[in-house]
């Protein structure tokens, strides 16, 4: 017997390949359904995100909050979360210890995470409200607060493909999103890093040369799921509208092309 799990994909690619114009009843029967959360922390980037995501047809977009999560509607409704911008700490607490979880039984059993900035700290394995998905420690947490502006990337690739990046060194909008390098914990797969910061944003009092070479994006598996770190906002970003979109669609359709 084929899965659902299994026949969504399929039925994904088809509306992909169909006209635009199909009804919003079949779209929303083939889409890759799509949850982004919504509360205690969380900043009003999260319109720009959902925006985006909204712009692909495959996708399913609906938000969801804490006590969702906690009620097991994740693993009901959902083939990817998405955690925004805002703060990492405020939306871990806000999941409290059932929800945090929650969240790490659904990837496991086959379920996908990307986070965005804040979402990018949830992800890691450093503080006591991080879901501990990634292989993934902050660097510098001192200056956790750098400040905010355009940032270089270095795009391996394989990511730039994958995304439908048109430079191996694109121009991101930065609002202190985490440096990421390996933690090294022996129960976590190691990370894959897809790029890595080429220039630097900080304010007064900030140590230079800290930022250029460390972990800008990462994906790593967890169990039978995957998960995607970014630590800048391509939804902030101009000319990058549609990358989250192919995040997306990459993490569910086709994970191997960036952890082969």
């Amino acid at each position: 017997m084929i899965s659902s799990k299994s026949l969504r994909p399929l039925l994904v690619l088809l509306a992909s390949i169909l006209s635009p114009s199909l009804g919003a009843q079949e779209s929303a029967s083939a889409g890759i359904r799509v949850a982004v959360f919504q509360g205690p922390g969380v900043s009003s980037t999260v319109s720009e995100l959902i925006r985006d995501l909204q712009r692909s047809p495959a996708l399913v977009v609906h938000r969801i909050d804490a006590g969702a999560i906690r009620a097991g509607k994740l693993e009901s409704d959902v083939d990817v979360v998405v955690f925004p911008g805002g703060s990492g700490g405020g939306q871990g607490e806000a999941l409290a210890s059932e929800g945090r979880e929650a969240v790490r039984r659904f990837i496991d059993r086959g379920g996908c995470y990307i986070g965005v900035c804040a979402g990018a700290y949830l992800a890691s394995a450093d503080y006591s409200w991080s879901l501990h998905l990634l292989d993934a420690r902050v660097l510098d947490r001192k200056h956790w607060a750098r400040g905010f502006g355009s940032v270089r990337l270095t795009l391996r690739q394989e990511a730039q493909e994958a995304f439908a990046v048109d430079s191996d060194h694109p121009q991101v909008y930065y609002h202190q999103g985490p440096l990421l390098a390996p933690a090294q914990r022996d129960d976590l797969e190691d990370y894959r890093e897809l790029a890595t910061f080429a220039t630097e944003v900080r304010k007064e009092k900030v140590p230079g040369g800290v930022m250029p070479g460390t972990t800008a994006m990462a994906a790593g598996r967890f169990g039978k799921g995957f998960v995607l770190a970014i630590s800048p906002h391509p939804e902030r970003t101009e000319g990058l509208d549609d990358v989250l979109p192919a995040m997306v669609q990459t993490l569910w359709l086709r994970p191997q092309l960036l952890l082969p």
